[in-house]
């Protein structure tokens, strides 16, 4: 078995109507918009806040990845904010160095406060964006350096976070600083690698993982195009790959089995197909993109328990379809990614509001936009825009 039906949906009969669509994106800005408050930025859900303390200002559950979709569905030219962005972005990033939300009663990285998803670089990149500054400049570089020996090995926490960031700031400025970071990380985390794999020292825990958050295929990803890895990467996921009837799915670890301890088999966008065909569509190879599409078509919309959003939800795995539309050029995938937006639009209105670019509203109007536009750029890996 390579999904457990019972932790999906029926997808909706409702058709694809891009007025709708486009007005159920405005929806989610506007709720964003009424609910800020300049003290506890924007109410945390239960999952998100877990072990952290508030306000969130994180890029993934808080404050920062909320301004960043808001700015980045404004430039798509799909909704409109009534806030200020750069002079909110910049109120988080002052909250964020009074009472830094990161996780308690856990074991975190060496430099935590260095990552991009969950520290201070995602925040000084997002209000550099709005806002340039030197000071801000300064401030990013200092932590994409402090980053370079960060032993997470992986995107969320570690120096391929950073080197995204670093990547982006080479390309907004032009300036030869960055370009000098980006490779001083890049090399430090090729010298660590061994086998063409990482492994990663998670949470006290040590694993070898394939998905694009924890793993394998977000660390090439982050290292591309100078250090093209993409035809050994394919060759060690095609290893990886649980074939069955035309479907496909991988396991979290390396070597691992799909069921988890717990009995689940993981279809997300974190761990599981959706994400190794999110992430690795270019360069993996096509029967086991499809393959792998198929799977996240089958299975359906994620129920209540994963919800809506990018990570781990509908939306995420939406995006596996529009990288098969992407790679094939096959209409058929294009619609199916639009039926799982309508889905996922409806579960976000249903299941109240979740502001959260990672798990919650602003990521699904970001996984709507994309549907209407026909792109399959998965926010932040894919790009800023």
């Amino acid at each position: 078995m390579l999904y457990r039906p019972e932790a999906f949906e029926r997808l909706t009969d409702e058709p694809w109507d891009e007025g709708r669509v486009r007005a159920a994106i405005q929806r989610i800005v506007d709720d964003a918009d009424d609910s800020y408050d300049p003290d506890g930025l924007w109410p945390a859900h239960e999952w998100d806040v877990w072990q952290t303390p508030l306000p969130l200002k994180s890029l993934y559950v808080g404050a920062g990845g909320v301004v960043w979709a808001l700015d980045a569905l404004r430039r798509r030219g799909h909704a409109e904010t009534k806030l200020d962005l750069a002079s909110t972005a910049a109120h988080v990033l002052e909250l964020w160095r009074a009472k830094p939300d990161l996780m308690e009663g856990t074991v975190l990285p060496s430099t935590p406060a260095s990552s991009l998803l969950c520290g201070e670089s995602g925040l000084l990149l997002v209000a550099w964006r709005l806002a340039p500054s030197g000071d801000l400049e300064d401030a990013l570089l200092a932590r994409v350096r402090e980053n370079v020996d960060n032993e997470f090995e992986e995107l969320m926490w570690g120096s391929p976070g950073t080197l995204l960031a670093a990547r982006a700031m080479d390309e907004w400025t032009g300036e030869e600083r960055w370009a000098e970071a980006w490779r001083e990380s890049a090399d430090a985390l090729l010298a660590r690698r061994e086998d063409g794999l990482w492994t990663q020292r998670l949470y006290g825990n040590e694993n070898r993982l394939l998905g694009p958050v924890h793993g394998l295929v977000g660390n090439v990803h982050a290292l591309l195009p100078e250090h093209d890895l993409r035809r050994e990467t394919a060759t060690i996921l095609a290893r990886e790959a649980v074939s069955e009837d035309g479907l496909g799915n991988w396991p979290a670890v390396v070597g691992g089995k799909l069921e988890t301890a717990d009995g689940a088999i993981r279809v997300q966008w974190c761990h599981g197909a959706p994400g190794i065909v999110a992430t690795a569509a270019d360069y993996l190879d096509e029967e086991l993109v499809l393959a792998g599409a198929e799977l996240t078509w089958r299975a359906g919309a994620h129920g209540a328990e994963k919800g809506a959003g990018i990570c781990h939800g509908t939306a995420g795995n939406g995006y596996s379809l529009l990288k098969a539309f992407a790679r094939t050029g096959d209409e058929r995938w294009l619609e199916r990614a639009r039926r799982f937006a309508v889905h996922a639009l409806l579960q976000s209105e249903q299941a109240g509001s979740r502001y959260s670019l990672f798990t919650g509203d602003p990521g699904v109007a970001l996984f709507a936009s994309s549907c209407l536009d026909a792109e399959a750029g998965f926010p932040i890996l894919d790009g800023w825009d």
